[in-house]
Formats: structure tokens, C-alpha cells, sequence
């Protein structure tokens, strides 16, 4: 016997506080900031989307595949990614049918309650596509073929989704190897919409990279530099970074192990890169190289004004295995310790202090927020703290954030949000979260007459919409 279906809600009072004071000022403050625009200042989405805005395929291309927070959970619990659709390293798939894989996905949904997937997830299900029934095994075709119907519409081209959320800027993030077509083409159509790219020289600034030396290869077949000399390398980036401004970026990205940085003077920068090149270097110098080329960019940063992100302290593909068989962000990324204060130290001694250098710091470690972060930022004019990420954009960790970096911080050196998905349909109900969260820690504040509710207003406007437009130079 079949159980009854479950309806889907969306309770007009999630996330917020219980205590009915704190929920009506929360109520007062949401109302304010739920319909600003979102700026997504920093993410993963795919720029040919908007480029081509060609229909997405199905439910499972659409917000399975591409999101590692789904198949990670699912992995863990023994699911092969193979049976979920998921591309192989090689480019080659299992010949899975998408019903099938989607089926799978539902029968295991109840694997997210609790969890921030489950949230956004419901989100979309009963915003974007109207649905009324909760996920499970007896609703998936139910999903999967109102899903289908809904992307075979003008509606929800991406463009006219980007239109619907309220998107006003979107940040893309590409490698300096990429030839930024897609926003060419975006630009050559005359749409309106604003999606942007950001440079993450990744590829060619890690020599423990799996595809370093065929990078740099690269590097300088695009730039006509010969990059296996020091300057030379670094007027190919120069140059790469030229052209990603022109193309719109405001902002760099780097994904580095730590946050270490380095000043080396030009003879041992020299040295050191010439036994990089020559893939005759020990890990100690290949992290004192990503060192010196932070410190590197930061310089570069002065001259081209783009505002450097620094997102450390990830162990990337812990799964060997895994990344031979299906290759990076396949969900097997694990945070680590993460150090600030001495490893940022060469890079704040030099440029710590100039008026027109702006960084953005992410951690994955959240014991280093009152103790290093929010000193770091209550201090250096030039850091600004990035929100709760990846592992911690959870409500839970939004709320651990503000609470522990406030009185060092404060809200102003923070950035307000930024949603960094690869998963498109994902970005209004992160964002309503991170709305909801910061309604729900003034109201919090309010109530304990440690701020004015108009005070705690012009905040919340300002963490939703004012600051990170400001923070990224938008």
C-alpha cells in the first residue's frame, strides 16, 4: 500500500527565531530586502548558458549533475556516480537513462533533510516550478516530467530566468587559458543581462596542478610570452588579466591549499621558478611558489584595480580513486587547518596598506574566525571577510559567522553574500537564506537593545544588496 503523498510547503517564517519578539522585528526587516536584486558576485555558472539560451535539457542535467553537493551526499551512502549520470574524467558516461538517474535521486532524497541542499532544493521545486508534493519515490516522475514540460518554455530559457530572479550581475569564473567566447557572444547579442567573468589562474600558478605543465604550455602559445621565464610569466599574466577586465571582470580568484604568501627578492623568485619549470621542485617549494605568485598578483592588482579573493584550505580530491575515474568537484573535498596571520604577513607588509588594494578572505576553517579573521579585517583597511562557504553556508554556519566575527569586524568589513554555485537555479534561495539569516541575527540584536531597528534596516540593505557591489567594484 502506497503512502499518502506529503504536501511541499514553504513556511512564510523559516529561519527565523522562535522567540516572537525577535520573529516580528526578523518579519519587519525580511520584508524590506526579499525582492532587492541579487548581485552574485563570485560563482561556477556556466557562461554558454546565457550565451546560447538554449533550453536545459531535463531535471537531472539541470540540478543534478552539475552539483556536487547532491552526489557527494548520495556517494556516501554508497550510490555509484555512474548511475547517477555523472561525467567521467575522459568525457565519456555510463548509458544511463536521466528518469532513471533522476528516480535514483528521489527515492534518496530524504538523505538531505535537514541539510541547506534540501532547502535550496525545495525552494526551486515550489517557487521555480510550482510543484506541491514533497520529492520522494512516489513523486519523481511527477518531477521529472513537470520539470520537462516547464524547459521546453520561453520562460525558462536561462535568460529569461536570469530575468525572472532578479539577477542584476553574475559572476562567472574561468581559467586565463579560457578564450571567454561565451561572454563575447553574450555581448555581441545585445541581451541586457550583466554576467561577467572573473580570472582564476589555478592551471597555471599550482605546479602540484595535474595539468600545470600543459597549462603554462598554453599560457604561452595565448599570450606570445615566453612563460618559462619568470618575467616573462608574468607579463602573460599581465596581459590575460587585461584582457578578462575588458571582458568585465572586477575581481581575481585563487584557490589555493593555505593562505601563504611570500616576497621573495627577484633572484630567488627566479630560482625558484626555474626548478618549477623544470618539474624539479619538493612541496615546500611548490607552496612557497603559489606564495610568491599571490604576492605577485597583489601587485598586479594595483595596477589593474581587480580585487583579489583568496578561497584556502581545501584538501582537493581526497578521493583518489574518484579523481582518476571522474576527475575534479566530483563532491571528494575535504576543509583543513588553515593559518592566517603569519601566512599573510609578507603580502600585508607590502601591500597591507595602499589605499586602492582590496581582499576578499574565505576559510573553511571556522575556528580562525574570531581568533585571526576578524582580527585581521577589524585592522588591515585593505581585508574584507568573505561569507560563510562551501562547507558553511549552511544556516547553522551563517549564523556562527556573524556571531563571531562581529565585534572585531563588525558588518562593514564583511561582504555581505555571495553564493559561489555552479548551480543556476539554486541562486535566489541561497540568497533568500542568507536574507533570512541577517534579518534573523538583527532582530537578535534589536530585541536586546544593542541596535536601533532603523539601524538594523539600513544593515540588512546593505548586506543584501550595497556591500557586495561595493566589495567587488561593481
Amino acid at each position: 500500500m502506497n503512502a499518502a503523498p506529503h504536501p511541499l510547503t514553504l513556511h512564510e517564517d523559516r529561519l527565523f527565531p522562535s522567540d516572537p519578539t525577535q520573529r516580528a522585528i526578523a518579519r519587519r526587516l525580511y520584508a524590506q530586502v526579499a525582492s532587492l536584486p541579487i548581485v552574485s558576485p563570485h560563482g561556477h555558472t556556466d557562461p554558454s548558458w546565457w550565451a546560447d539560451d538554449a533550453p536545459f535539457a531535463n531535471a537531472t542535467e539541470l540540478l543534478l549533475v552539475p552539483d556536487h553537493y547532491l552526489f557527494r551526499m548520495l556517494y556516501s551512502q554508497g550510490i555509484g556516480l555512474d548511475a547517477l549520470g555523472i561525467p567521467r574524467a575522459d568525457g565519456s558516461r555510463a548509458e544511463v537513462d536521466p528518469r532513471a538517474a533522476w528516480r535514483l535521486f528521489a527515492r534518496n532524497f530524504h538523505l538531505f533533510r535537514g541539510t541547506p541542499s534540501s532547502m535550496w532544493l525545495n525552494h526551486v521545486f515550489h517557487e521555480v516550478f510550482g510543484l506541491r508534493l514533497r520529492l520522494d519515490d512516489g513523486s519523481a516522475d511527477l518531477y521529472y516530467d513537470t520539470i520537462a514540460d516547464a524547459l521546453q518554455t520561453a520562460a525558462f530559457r536561462p535568460r529569461a530566468l536570469f530575468e525572472r530572479f532578479n539577477i542584476e550581475v553574475i559572476a562567472t569564473t574561468e581559467s586565463p587559458l579560457d578564450p571567454l567566447a561565451h561572454h563575447q557572444a553574450i555581448r555581441d547579442s545585445g541581451w541586457g543581462g550583466r554576467v561577467i567573468t572573473a580570472y582564476r589562474p589555478d592551471p597555471v600558478v599550482d605546479p602540484e596542478h595535474e595539468q600545470f605543465p600543459s597549462a603554462l604550455q598554453r599560457f604561452g602559445e595565448l599570450t606570445g610570452e615566453n612563460v618559462h621565464d619568470w618575467d616573462g610569466y608574468l607579463r602573460a599574466h599581465r596581459q590575460r588579466r587585461a584582457f578578462f577586465a575588458a571582458m568585465g571582470a572586477t575581481s581575481t580568484d585563487h584557490g589555493h591549499p593555505s593562505c601563504t604568501t611570500a616576497d621573495l627578492p627577484p633572484a630567488q623568485a627566479r630560482a625558484l621558478f626555474a626548478k618549477i619549470v623544470a618539474g624539479q621542485f619538493t612541496p615546500a617549494e611548490a607552496e612557497l611558489f603559489r606564495g610568491q605568485v599571490l604576492t605577485e598578483m597583489a601587485a598586479m592588482s594595483l595596477d589593474d584595480g581587480l580585487v583579489m579573493q583568496i578561497h584556502p584550505g581545501c584538501f582537493r580530491n581526497h578521493n583518489r580513486g574518484l579523481f582518476e575515474r571522474y576527475g575534479r568537484d566530483k563532491g571528494a573535498d575535504i576543509p583543513l587547518v588553515t593559518e592566517y596571520v603569519h601566512a599573510l604577513k609578507p603580502l600585508l607588509d607590502r601591500f597591507g596598506n595602499e589605499p586602492t588594494f582590496r581582499l576578499i578572505l574565505f576559510t573553511l576553517d571556522e575556528s580562525t574566525y574570531a581568533r585571526e579573521l576578524a582580527p585581521l579585517a577589524g585592522h588591515w583597511p585593505c581585508l574584507f571577510l568573505g561569507p560563510a562557504w562551501w562547507f558553511h553556508d549552511a544556516p547553522e554556519g551563517m549564523w556562527r559567522f556573524r556571531e563571531q566575527t562581529l565585534g572585531t569586524a563588525g558588518f562593514y568589513n564583511t561582504i555581505g553574500f555571495n553564493d559561489d554555485t555552479r548551480a543556476f537555479l539554486s541562486i535566489p534561495a541561497r540568497h533568500d537564506v542568507a536574507r533570512r539569516i541577517d534579518c534573523a541575527v538583527l532582530a537578535k540584536l534589536v530585541s536586546e537593545h544593542r541596535i536601533d531597528e532603523d539601524e538594523a534596516s539600513e544593515v540588512a540593505t546593505d548586506l543584501a544588496y550595497r556591500l557586495p557591489k561595493e566589495a567587488y567594484r561593481l
